[in-house]
């Protein structure tokens, strides 16, 4: 680091859980973000801010008017623009010295798995479960942690998953009834509605997870899941149980 990148962080090197290795080690990391609206936008942020050294973000589509209610990453003038070409620049005003890789698709099947496989961390900002069905797959295919979180109308939840690891849930572990099929798949803010702050109260704690995985401190959000109600603010955590006969991590091996 120089001296510009000790003066940048410095706030991150004050905390002795971080120091100057762990900012090395945020400053080598390579995350994956699929999706960059409600909550890909503060994750997005936090992380280009916090000094990643290389993001790639996924999205294919474009900023429209009632984006702008939730993902902060866009404005009045992104309005048309591609949401990756929007978020990048706004990363790109707050920390120019770090590698934005754009991916203007939707990323499934082989390019999913090839982006994944690059990644050390993938952030799922999505918001339907056939997706964040196929991102699961993907990681725990290639073995890699994946960081997940959705909101809804006033609440929101969160959890990490370390695919690849055989006493670890995956999401589909936890999530797989609702994929044949269920209303559940409807259930997304397009159609119920969210509060604009829950989406970043979500997306800031998916950033930090990320980063205490880089760091390898703290304890992480594996085989539990972080529910948060903002009508009475209140947090709740509950364990997530491993499924040995789930069709997608069953038979991982270490």
């Amino acid at each position: 680091m120089n001296d510009d990148d000790l003066l940048r962080y410095g706030r991150h090197i004050m905390l002795p859980e971080i120091d100057f290795e762990g900012q090395k080690k945020l400053l080598a990391a390579k995350v994956l973000i699929i999706g960059v609206g409600g909550l890909g936008s503060p994750v997005a942020i936090y992380l280009a801010a916090s000094g990643i050294g290389e993001i790639s973000i996924a999205d294919h589509d474009i900023v429209e008017l009632n984006n702008l209610q939730r993902q902060i990453a866009h404005d009045e003038k992104s309005l048309g623009q591609s949401k990756v070409s929007s978020c990048a620049n706004r990363m790109n005003a707050i920390n120019s010295k770090i590698n934005i890789i754009q991916l203007d698709i939707k990323l499934s099947g082989e390019q999913l798995l090839s982006s994944v496989a690059k990644a050390d961390i993938v952030v799922d900002c999505t918001d339907n479960l056939k997706t964040r069905f196929e991102i699961n797959r993907a990681c725990v295919q290639q073995k890699k942690w994946l960081v997940s979180a959705a909101a809804i109308r006033w609440e929101g939840q969160i959890s990490v998953y370390h695919c690849g690891n055989k006493d670890s849930p995956c999401y589909h572990c936890c999530y797989g009834l609702r994929e044949s099929g269920s209303k559940e798949l409807d259930q997304t803010c397009s159609t119920n509605g969210v509060l604009s702050p829950v989406v970043g109260v979500m997306g800031s704690m998916q950033a930090i997870e990320v980063i205490k995985l880089i760091i390898a401190k703290g304890d992480l959000l594996v085989a539990r899941v972080l529910l948060f109600d903002a009508l009475s603010m209140q947090w709740e955590s509950m364990q997530l149980p491993k499924n040995p006969d789930c069709p997608v991590c069953g038979q991982v091996q270490k």
